[in-house]
Order: C-alpha cells, then structure tokens, then sequence
C-alpha cells in the first residue's frame, strides 16, 4: 500500500482544480490555508483516519466550532479529491439558536456612530466603504465592482461563485460616491482602491474598522465588514418582509442561508412575548 502523504505539489493541482471549478478568490485562499495548516500538523506522517481523528480533536480544543467546521469542509474536499475517501470525517453538530447573540448584533444607532466617527478622523473613504456595504448589501469583495461606469447606470453587475446579480445603487449613495471620484481625480474602473491602485480588500477594510471602536463606542464584537451587510439585510426586511426578494438582493442560493441575516435578538424576542400579555393574572 502506498504511503499517502501532504505535499505542496498536491495542494497546488488542488489550487488548481478550485480554480477550474469557478470558486471565488476568497474561497479559495482559506481552502488552501486550511490545507496548508493541516500539512503543517500531519509533518510528514502518512494520511490516514486516526490522524485525521487526531487533528478533529485539536481543532475542538483550539477553534470555535464554526470555525473548526469550515476548516474540516475544506479538509474533506481535499481528501475527496485525492481519492482519499476513506479518512473524510464528519463535522461537529452544532444546535443551531433561533436567535441573533446581542454582542455580534449591529444596530442602525452603532453603525450611524461608526460612520460619523470616520468622518470625524478624517477617513472619507472608510466612511464611504461602510456605508457602500450597508445601503447596497454587497460582500467585501465584490466592492471591486462599485465602478464609476456602474454609479453612471445607478447598478452594478457582480460576479460572485460563478453567478451574476444586479446591484442596485440608490440616487443619494451614487451622489456622494460620485463626489468623492471626482475629488480623488477617479475617472473609471473601481472607486474604492488603496494608494497602489488596487482594490480594497478585507483585512485594510478589516482593521480601519477596528480603529473606530474606542471613538465611535461601539463593542468590537460588532464591528467588521460582514456586519454591515448583515445590517442592510434585516432593514430591508424590516421594511419589505419579502425574504425572497432579500435573498436575490443578497446574492443567497438558499433562503435558509437569508433567514440567519435576520434572525432576531434575544431581546426581540422576549419583548414579542412580553407583548403576547396572555397571562390571567
């Protein structure tokens, strides 16, 4: 029996056939440092179940379980595709909550704070970055897409996962960013761009974030990019209780994936029950 271990050339085919299945950019770096860390832990040993069993348990002891499920997801799709189908392990169960936890729970108050205090420093293009993702609900890295041709159509065409969607830019958010093209002398392609000229990704968008917490007063368990679009899908629904208009709006195959946009908090739901006022006193 062949030894089967871990190489670089095997998590490069692997890269590669990522690659020829359309997965996103971002996907596919995760895949590969979830791999790379994998490779890391196996030193050399030969694959097989009991070592993988052996790098579950680490996981369970050093990861959240979300996380630690995401990195098995992307270990079992390498094993799989190696032929390796033997040492694929399942993921841990999660119970799933009905309801949003109020530490990661972004309110319109906390994001208002946020934006005023980029202004306030100074940082118009953090301050337009957030408010780009909240009023359009798009992802971090389709912000490459908000181009100056895009905000002359009041559009923009995303390619997310090999799919296209529109994304609608509505009059107040299109002035303001035009504005800001014009005074940053941006006459086409993307509008949010680092001092390069690249496009903005999420660990700059990530830790400018960050910065605000202290100033702006609000928890850093709230503050990242994600939020935001988060936040931009519970309004709209709010408004429109329309899940699956929300969900072609997200980007979301499934409208399970919409529903965990916009579940409720703990407090939501107690005060709905506290409304009910069914007890016989």
């Amino acid at each position: 029996m062949n030894t089967r271990t871990i190489t670089s050339s095997k998590i490069k085919k692997f890269k590669q056939h990522l690659l020829n299945d359309e997965k996103s950019i971002s996907t596919i770096d995760k895949y590969i440092r979830d791999i790379t860390r994998f490779m890391d832990f196996a030193a050399g040993r030969s694959i097989d179940k009991s070592l993988i069993m052996e790098y579950k348990r680490k996981l369970e002891e050093s990861y959240a379980i979300t996380s630690a499920n995401s990195m098995l997801a992307a270990l079992n799709s390498f094993l799989k595709f190696n032929n390796w189908h033997d040492c694929c392990v399942k993921q841990f169960r999660i119970q799933q909550q009905g309801f949003c936890p109020e530490e990661k729970d972004l309110t319109y108050e906390e994001y208002r704070r946020l934006v005023l205090s980029a202004r306030a420093g100074g940082n118009e293009r953090l301050t337009l970055m957030m408010q780009t993702i909240c009023g359009t609900g798009i992802r971090i890295s389709e912000l490459e897409y908000i181009t100056v041709e895009s905000l002359a159509r009041g559009e923009a065409v995303v390619n997310c996962k090999g799919k296209l969607r529109t994304v609608f830019i509505v009059k107040e958010l299109r002035e303001i960013l035009m504005r800001y093209a014009k005074i940053q002398g941006i006459i086409s392609g993307p509008i949010f761009v680092t001092r390069e000229g690249k496009p903005l990704d999420r660990t700059n968008a990530w830790r400018e974030m960050k910065e605000l917490c202290q100033k702006a007063q609000v928890p850093e368990t709230k503050v990242y990019p994600h939020n935001l679009r988060h936040l931009f899908a519970k309004t709209f629904y709010d408004l429109d209780k329309d899940i699956a208009k929300l969900a072609e709006l997200l980007g979301h195959t499934s409208i399970n994936t919409t529903r965990l946009y916009i579940m409720a908090t703990e407090t939501e739901y107690k005060q709905s029950m506290e409304a009910m006022r069914i007890i016989v006193k």
